[in-house]
Formats: C-alpha cells, sequence, structure tokens
C-alpha cells in the first residue's frame, strides 16, 4: 500500500515537472534595449528635422582654390647677371633690388652714342655757317646783276645814236642774262641751305642722337632689376650669377601674399540667389579647423569652360548636356591668421537670403 502510493507521488511529480516545461517562459525586458530602440527614431527625427529647417540656407562648393597676384620679373635689357640680391621665399619691399646685369656693354653704348651727338652738333654747325655764306652770294649777285642791266642800258643808248657797236650791245645783254643765272643759282643754294637748317637749330639729326643716349642710359638704370611691389621671392631657380638674362624672359616672379582671396567654382544652378556682398566662410584642407569669414567680392561674367584655351563645341550630334561652372570671387572680411599660399584647396559655403 504505501509503495503505491509512493508511486501515485511520483507520477504526479512528473507531470508537474512535465506541465511547467511546456508553459512559456515571459522573458524580462532590458531597460538598455528599450532606450536604444526609442533613441534611434528620435535621432534620426531630430537629424532630419534640423536639416530641413536648414536646407536652402547655404550652397558651397569644395572647387575653390586660393588665389594670389603674380608678378613676373623680366629684364628690359639683356646681359649677363653679374650680382643676385634674394633667394627662394625671401620676402621684398617695392624698391629693392632683386638682380643686377653686367652694365658694362651698355656704358660702351652709351659712350658712342655720346660721339654721336657730337658729330650732329657739329654739322649742325657747318649747315648753319653753309645757309649764313649762301646769303653773301645772293647780295654778290644782286650787285653784278645791277652793274650788267646799267652797262646794257648805256649800250642800248650809244646803239640808238650809232656810237657803238651790234656785238658790243650783245654782249652787254650776254652779262645781264649771265647775272640773273648767277643770282637765281645763290638764291636757290640759300633756299637749299636754309632748308637744311631746323627751326631753332636743333636739327633731326642731332635730335636722333640725343634719343639714341637717352636710351643707353635707361638701359643702364634697367640694368639693376627691382621689385615693383611687396611680396615674396617665387621661381628664382634661373637667377644665377653668369646666368645670361634675356629680355623678355622671366627670371623670377613675386607673390602679392597680402593680397589673396578665393576663386570659388560654384554650379550655374547655384547662381540664381547668389550675389556680390553676400557672407561666406572659407575652410582650408592645409589648416583643419580654421574658419575664415569672407563674402562673395564679384560674380564672373562666363563659365570656365568660355575662357579654357580650347573651348567645349557643342555645335555636333553627340553634345552632352554638361553642368558649366562660374567662378565667383570670395574676399576674405580680414586677413586670414595663417599664411596664405597660392594654389590653396578650400571650401566655401555661402549664406543665401531667405526669401519672404
Amino acid at each position: 500500500m504505501n509503495e503505491m502510493k509512493k508511486i501515485d507521488r511520483e507520477v504526479a511529480t512528473d507531470s508537474l515537472d512535465e506541465i511547467e516545461s511546456e508553459t512559456p517562459v515571459v522573458a524580462k525586458r532590458n531597460p538598455k534595449r528599450v532606450i536604444f530602440l526609442l533613441a534611434v527614431p528620435l535621432i534620426i527625427l531630430v537629424v532630419g528635422t534640423y536639416f530641413w529647417l536648414n536646407s536652402g540656407k547655404t550652397v558651397g562648393t569644395d572647387n575653390a582654390y586660393v588665389k594670389q597676384d603674380i608678378t613676373s620679373i623680366s629684364t628690359q635689357v639683356s646681359g649677363p647677371i653679374s650680382e643676385v640680391r634674394v633667394r627662394e621665399g625671401q620676402r621684398v619691399k617695392r624698391g629693392d633690388i632683386l638682380f643686377r646685369i653686367d652694365p658694362a656693354p651698355l656704358q660702351v653704348a652709351l659712350a658712342n652714342a655720346e660721339a654721336q651727338v657730337a658729330v650732329a652738333r657739329l654739322q649742325m654747325v657747318q649747315l648753319q655757317t653753309q645757309s649764313a655764306g649762301t646769303s653773301g652770294d645772293i647780295v654778290g649777285g644782286e650787285a653784278n646783276l645791277a652793274i650788267s642791266q646799267r652797262a646794257l642800258t648805256r649800250q642800248n643808248q650809244l646803239l640808238a645814236k650809232g656810237f657803238t657797236t651790234r656785238a658790243a650791245h650783245d654782249d652787254a645783254v650776254n652779262e645781264v642774262e649771265k647775272a640773273r643765272a648767277q643770282l637765281a643759282d645763290a638764291r636757290a643754294r640759300a633756299a637749299s641751305a636754309s632748308a637744311a637748317v631746323a627751326p631753332g637749330g636743333d636739327q633731326p639729326q642731332l635730335a636722333v642722337a640725343q634719343a639714341v643716349v637717352a636710351k643707353a642710359r635707361l638701359d643702364i638704370d634697367r640694368s639693376v632689376i627691382r621689385a615693383p611691389s611687396d611680396g615674396v621671392i617665387a621661381k628664382s631657380d634661373r637667377l644665377l650669377v653668369g646666368q645670361t638674362a634675356i629680355s623678355g624672359l622671366s627670371m623670377l616672379s613675386i607673390v602679392h601674399d597680402k593680397a589673396a582671396w578665393v576663386e570659388a567654382n560654384f554650379k550655374e544652378g547655384d547662381l540664381a540667389r547668389m550675389h556680390v556682398g553676400l557672407p561666406a566662410t572659407v575652410k582650408f584642407d592645409a589648416y583643419p579647423g580654421l574658419r575664415v569669414k569672407a563674402h562673395i567680392a564679384s560674380i564672373g561674367s562666363g563659365t570656365g569652360s568660355e575662357f579654357s584655351v580650347l573651348p567645349a563645341q557643342n555645335a555636333n550630334g553627340n553634345w552632352v548636356k554638361v553642368t558649366q561652372r562660374v567662378p565667383v570671387r570670395i574676399a576674405f572680411d580680414k586677413t586670414p591668421p595663417r599664411d596664405m599660399i597660392a594654389g590653396l584647396s578650400a571650401k566655401v559655403d555661402v549664406e543665401l537670403e531667405q526669401q519672404r
């Protein structure tokens, strides 16, 4: 009997275990997981709302580069370089001597030009003397003609009375004609000599010689090459003592680092709400974290393709429309705290005016 009761208890216990194993277990909820599941949609909603509210307020481009005025320095006279006073990266001021060209050949040219001036002055004196001498020939010719005419008058009177011969009369007539010819020749020579003397005594030959002297002196002055403006020396690798400087060939460049700006190439669709004066922010790849306040100084009058060496030809059957870029000049409100280097990559964000 006791054994039967024991078996019944064991069967009841096993049945109870089976019932408990078949009952679904309710998992406990993780608070962190719940917070995460609620936070992600909330963050997405906040970020989306922020971008929706701020969309259309700015327009930007990373197709932007720092620009600076660069002056290419070349010589106006050719010759070997005798002295170099600057080096790469050196800062110079306007009027500083950059380098010199050997002035010896130029000084020889000046001496030759001055000799030509002396020759021209001598020729001018000779012409003036010759012109003055022709005046005496005219006076003498006029006197000779008067004498010949009086002799002819007497011969006419004597011939009328029969006291002279026809031959003597003809000789008198011939002397008058000869005197007239000599007077005409003297007047012609005087006119020619007078025409050779310029008004005021400044002969063209003398003026030409004096111009050559002035040019020779100017070349000597130009043999000393000075900085035309403040800036930093660049591309001076060919500036060596003994190197021959050729007129018109660039020897170095001066970068005007104090007058930097940014040229930003915006898409043509971004220009509808842009105008001169709008504020902008400039960031640089070379200076992470640096933000410089600026503004639009000007908007280009042509796209980049219009000013390219080989403009795009769209008049063909394979034409594909390409969004054009328009250069916009961005000027800094203040001098940037870091050195601006020509060609640095930049990113420009322009704050647009909101439509009312």
